[in-house]
């Protein structure tokens, strides 16, 4: 419920910020909900994210996402960190308290989970193993998304091995960490295959992976969304596998981000996805 006599402020803060479709998806909802507000891209330079997270309680903002370089440097700026985000190793959104205190949390696992319910609510997570590509912040918070959902082995491969193995390290669970050599082979038997790197990304070489081991009815999905469909999602949809782009981990993180913020908790609506889809397309 909205409050009479207050501007509802929030925003995301990233070096470079101004490609996120942040702003789009979360004054989408200041307009649903029917707020006096809005959500700003905020460019902030590398090093500079301590200042600018001190300066939101001044500035009435009630909080923010975080996105590339700034997750991890926010961990030693924010007051309180809490179990989900030290066990990730990274912060997704900021929580402006009212005495102004900062408390740092990761939704990126929410947002996986989330767009993952929503087009294949019956996928289970039992059925058998999982590989995940790639080692960077976003697989720490797939990998974390998916030991929550009880997975029992996931198959981690990345490039340079060394950071997979910190990763499968600092997490613990049923992560094993293959060489990257191994990475076609080990799309057998699995029920699911996840791509975290960047490659696909629009202005990105595609990833190097073949298919041919892939089981036919396993899940394709990709943390990117733009493209909306990346050289990888086509080559699996081609073969005839589903897929999964990473629009819906980005919709699915902010509902919790609102929670926290605002007290209120808007919905991903149909209508809200067609509209980003567009404007990731440039219709």
């Amino acid at each position: 419920m909205s409050v009479p006599d207050r501007f509802y402020m929030a925003a995301v803060m990233g070096w470079p910020v101004m490609h996120s479709r942040s702003p789009m998806l979360h004054n989408y909802w200041m307009e649903q909900q029917g707020l006096a507000g809005t959500y700003v891209p905020l460019a902030i330079e590398p090093g500079g994210v301590g200042p600018a997270l001190r300066a939101m309680h001044p500035l009435g903002i009630a909080g923010c996402n975080l996105t590339i370089p700034h997750k991890q440097d926010a961990m030693s700026v924010v007051d309180e960190v809490d179990d989900v985000a030290r066990k990730i190793g990274a912060i997704s959104c900021v929580v402006v308290r009212e005495d102004g205190s900062l408390f740092g949390t990761n939704n990126d696992w929410l947002g996986f989970l989330g767009n993952l319910r929503q087009f294949y609510p019956h996928w289970d997570a039992g059925a058998g193993p999982v590989t995940v590509i790639g080692a960077g912040g976003g697989s720490r918070a797939v990998c974390y998304a998916l030991q929550h959902e009880g997975v029992t082995d996931i198959r981690l491969v990345n490039r340079t091995q060394e950071r997979a193995e910190r990763l499968a390290a600092d997490l613990g669970g049923p992560i094993t960490v293959h060489p990257w050599e191994d990475r076609h082979n080990l799309l057998d038997g699995v029920t699911m295959a996840v791509n975290v790197t960047s490659q696909g990304m629009e202005g990105e070489a595609a990833l190097d992976i073949r298919l041919d081991k892939l089981p036919e009815h396993a899940l394709a999905a990709d943390i990117i969304y733009i493209p909306l469909e990346t050289p990888f999602l086509s080559a699996a949809r081609e073969r005839g596998n589903p897929t999964l782009n990473g629009v819906g981990m980005l919709l699915h993180q902010g509902p919790p981000a609102w929670k926290r913020w605002f007290g209120i908790e808007p919905d991903v609506s149909a209508d809200l996805r067609e509209k980003m889809e567009a404007s990731i397309r440039g219709d």
